[in-house]
């Protein structure tokens, strides 16, 4: 498979799969999924809240390869989910990325102290979410 500039890229992990968008905040799910739809390989989906986002996560039918939460939300947060990705065997490589209206100055150091791999504060840039999760989700076989 090539990306736009040519390059061979391949998926990493094992096979094609969905692309997890956890907000209760609809313009923002919009907006990412916006962002992430077209992505070779992924399929887009998108729930409310981080309980529902386990629910997916523990279903041995979807393959999730790439979580974008934000923090707060009801229930049970986003930190939250990060943990329980992160505890999990089958999750605890599965790219997460952090979206979120938070402006603690704390916020992006425990995200990625829990285990994300990128964070974004609202607003945030469609495209460079994409770059994000596409060099999170693929290889340049080239440079293997």
């Amino acid at each position: 498979m090539s990306d736009p500039n040519g390059s061979s890229v391949a998926l990493r992990g094992d096979a094609p799969g969905t692309i997890l968008i956890v907000d209760d905040t609809e313009f923002t799910a919009v907006a990412l999924e916006m962002a992430c739809s077209g992505i070779l390989g992924m399929e887009v989906r998108s729930v409310s809240s981080a309980r529902e986002a386990v629910r997916i996560l523990d279903d041995r039918d979807t393959a999730v390869r790439a979580v974008l939460t934000d923090i707060h939300m009801p229930a049970m947060d986003g930190f939250d989910l990060i943990r329980f990705m992160r505890s999990h065997r089958t999750h605890v490589g599965t790219p997460i990325i952090v979206v979120t209206a938070d402006t603690d100055p704390e916020t992006p150091e425990q995200a990625s102290r829990l285990g994300a791999n990128a964070f974004f504060g609202k607003p945030f840039s469609p495209r460079a979410v994409r770059r994000t999760l596409e060099d999170l989700l693929y290889v340049d076989v080239n440079l293997e």
